[in-house]
């Protein structure tokens, strides 16, 4: 089923801003050859691909066919699996992975707590979950505040930053937190780069909203984007 994640050129948008998330994620994951990885809402792959040429077993999961469909033309030679699946409901079995990962993208689904037990449910014992996501208290907030007035209401996608929050979600495991940033500096203008590449943003067919995103742009200068890093590590059993 389409999304508005095939609206636009996701693989572009990611590349130019946050393509080093991968790299981080599998660093700091400890991803070693012969481990079983997953990568949700993987867009076009971005820590898949970096998991796959370590040596790992990667399975690649998103909502959208149009990005896995991206992944696979830029994969290569690297085998991985891609699947078409849920972040609030995987398709696999309990304990199936060593790490699963996901880079500011499994926050945008709905249900938070489902997201979080599922992250454990098909992470085995003794395993990593390893994810990159936007902070309350920076610039994240802001810009989702723009889409706010054009899109339904739902849960912020910032609260997967906080510290509190996510210590709630994953309560009884191991939390290792650290708060990065990042500065943006998409070609050609803020707002026209992500009209043209942001699938939620090419969803809005109002002037206004570009103009709203025009506004944010300008008011915060330095388009720099603080992120929480996290590592949840399963109790062994």
């Amino acid at each position: 089923m389409s999304t508005v994640w095939a609206l636009g050129d996701y693989h572009r948008f990611a590349t130019t801003l946050i393509w080093h998330f991968g790299t981080e994620l599998v660093g700091d994951t400890g991803i070693e050859p012969g481990m079983r990885v997953l990568n949700v809402a993987t867009g076009s792959g971005n820590v898949a691909l970096r998991a796959a040429q370590r040596g790992a077993s990667v399975t690649a999961l998103d909502l959208e066919p149009a990005q896995l469909e991206r992944g696979r033309a830029v994969a290569g030679g690297l085998s991985i699996e891609w699947v078409e699946g849920d972040a609030q409901d995987l398709p696999f079995a309990d304990a199936t992975f060593d790490v699963v990962t996901f880079a500011a993208g499994a926050i945008f689904a709905p249900d938070h707590e489902a997201t979080a037990r599922e992250l454990q449910r098909v992470t085995r014992p003794g395993g990593t979950i390893g994810m990159i996501n936007f902070t309350p208290e920076g610039l994240a907030a802001d810009f989702f505040a723009v889409f706010a007035p054009y899109l339904p209401a739902g849960p912020s996608p910032t609260d997967w930053g906080s510290e509190a929050y996510v210590t709630r979600l994953f309560a009884g495991c191991e939390l290792a937190l650290e708060r990065r940033s990042y500065v943006e500096e998409p070609p050609g203008g803020f707002a026209e780069f992500y009209k043209a590449t942001f699938g939620p943003a090419v969803a809005i067919d109002d002037p206004a909203f570009e103009r709203d995103l025009s506004a944010f742009a300008e008011r915060a200068g330095e388009l720099r984007f603080e992120y929480l890093r996290l590592l949840v590590h399963r109790p062994p059993a």
